[in-house]
């Protein structure tokens, strides 16, 4: 079979200005080649850095903020895309090859309806009329399991899920009947529940449709379960490249095996008789709405322990953190820190209860301002909190950037200078400058690759045994819960609906909706999501 898209010792460069400093020149990435033949997915995987996504984009014959490909050959159909002018570029990109990012919320307007954007492009380059181009997208949200595929495209964006939205962009991928589709972590901002359908919709539209595949992510479970073959990546080079099975099965390489044996913590759950933080019975609601987000929510946390808050997206554990920092007056209910009860207002909270209940937030890019360097992002709460200043904020910043493991050698340096695990700890290190007794981590790793993932987990745990700091873990990732956890905190629409130790929450007998979370958690084997969505339908069918 002949190969669709053939990479041929792709050489791709930058330069990169940091501020006050030389331009610097970065290679990105070194000599890869890769092919993929059409009805095949080629699943692309590494670390933050590693070029996935530039190697997907170049796919297109783009790079993008100044990104240039300097080398190789981009075959498309047989033909090299590098060399191709703006007019034969713009021909083909929409109609031969589409894209997939990562966050469907920010790729779509908020003012179109969502047929009239799935098939923009199809009437842009002419392929069908109106007519039949809102037929072939009603047909596609069908295959990728919409509700009311007849009627889904006269919504807005912000009347679906996050799910139905990144499905919604995935149907208009396919719109044009494409060639190639570059799928850029479609999946990593998604909840468990939420991924397994739209992987299965991914998988299905893409044996129906016979297109080929380029799957970019960090996660090799979720690869696993889509892709025919994989390229590992790492600082821009391959690393190793084969079938899926061999990948999987039989790693050649060092890098490779630890990509496959990760998260390979061992917690012990803590048990303490008392609780540091207490939330009793809270209910809240977002100005202007109607409805509850929180209802009678009770949860607690002892110090040095670790309480992890589970669900799906629009279950409320965003929002209990929301409550539990202030950011949200709570309507009903009390929430207790150290023994007194905390203001629901932030604005009426003291100082000390501002400092003692820090947050870690999960994009570390937009929680750091990127015109201040390292030593400055840390040294405000030393400031703001202790009146450090001088040369005694600059003692303590390094001991801090000793903590997080990075040294004072990042003390100059900016939020651009750092990779993805840098800057979460980074924002580790701010909050641990506040010498706070309970920090609320949401979503920390969720953005970051296995390895990256698991080196701050690991810190995490550290600096709790060694600070004795309490943990409120908010995540949709099973596999962090159970590596960190001590206790859980099973949340549904609102409601609290399966709480306890661990061990107690991870044992059978399961309410549904506890069963349905833990085993959509992809795991790493062929077949497992065949597997699950064969299961789901004998029990549907025995209903």
């Amino acid at each position: 079979m002949a190969d669709l898209l053939e990479i041929r010792g792709l050489r791709i460069e930058a330069t990169a200005y940091p501020p006050g400093e030389a331009p610097r020149h970065l290679v990105l990435v070194d000599d890869v080649s890769v092919a993929v033949a059409k009805g095949r997915v080629l699943g692309l995987i590494g670390e933050s850095g590693a070029g996935k996504s530039t190697i997907g984009l170049a796919a297109m014959a783009y790079g993008r903020g100044g990104v240039r490909l300097t080398g190789g050959q981009v075959l498309l159909n047989g033909r090299d895309i590098r060399g191709a002018g703006p007019s034969e570029l713009r021909g083909l990109r929409g109609r031969e090859v589409t894209y997939v990012a990562q966050s469907a919320a920010a790729a779509f307007n908020p003012a179109k309806r969502l047929m009239d954007q799935v098939i923009e492009t199809t009437l842009l380059h002419k392929l069908m009329t109106r007519q039949q181009a809102e037929a072939r997208a009603v047909e596609l949200f069908a295959k990728l399991g919409l509700p009311d595929p007849e009627n889904f495209g006269r919504r807005y964006p912000h009347q679906v899920s996050g799910g139905q939205l990144q499905r919604a962009m995935t149907a208009m991928a396919l719109c044009p009947k494409p060639d190639l589709v570059v799928f850029d972590e479609p999946t990593t901002a998604l909840d468990v529940t939420t991924q397994i359908d739209v992987l299965a919709a991914i998988k299905e539209a893409i044996h129906e449709t016979g297109v080929a595949a380029l799957y970019i992510t960090h996660d090799l479970a979720v690869v696993a379960q889509v892709a025919d073959d994989i390229l590992v990546l790492r600082g821009g080079k391959k690393v190793e490249y084969g079938s899926t099975d061999r990948i999987i099965n039989a790693p050649q390489e060092a890098y490779t095996r630890a990509l496959v044996s990760v998260r390979s913590i061992a917690h012990v759950e803590k048990v303490f008789p008392d609780a540091i933080l207490s939330v009793q019975g809270v209910t809240a609601r977002y100005r202007g709405t109607d409805f509850d987000v929180l209802k009678a929510v009770t949860v607690d946390v002892a110090a040095g322990q670790t309480l992890a808050v589970v669900g799906e997206s629009g279950s409320g554990k965003s929002t209990l953190a929301r409550a539990i920092t202030g950011l949200l007056p709570a309507s009903a209910g009390t929430i207790r820190f150290a023994g007194r009860v905390l203001s629901p207002d932030l604005a009426a909270r003291s100082k000390d209860d501002l400092r003692e209940v820090q947050m870690i937030y999960q994009m570390a890019d937009t929680a750091m301002n990127p015109r201040q360097t390292v030593g400055t992002i840390i040294g405000r709460p030393l400031e703001f909190y202790f009146g450090l200043k001088g040369e005694a904020r600059r003692v303590r910043v390094q001991e801090l950037l000793d903590q997080i493991e990075m040294g004072a050698g990042y003390l100059d340096r900016y939020p651009a200078e750092l990779s993805g695990g840098q800057k979460q700890r980074v924002c580790i290190a701010r909050a641990l400058a506040a010498k706070p007794r309970l920090i609320i981590c949401d979503e920390v790793t969720s953005a970051l690759d296995p390895l990256v993932a698991d080196g701050i987990l690991k810190l995490l745990l550290e600096l709790q045994a060694r600070e004795g700091v309490a943990y409120l873990f908010i995540t949709h990732d099973l596999a962090t819960v159970k590596a960190i956890a001590d206790k859980i905190a099973v949340m549904y629409r609102g409601k609290v609906v399966r709480y306890g130790s661990k061990t107690e929450v991870l044992t059978p007998p399961y309410d549904d909706y506890t069963d349905l979370l833990l085993s959509s958690v992809p795991e790493m084997e062929l077949g497992w999501l065949e597997g699950v969505l064969a299961s789901r339908k004998m029990e549907s069918a025995g209903n």
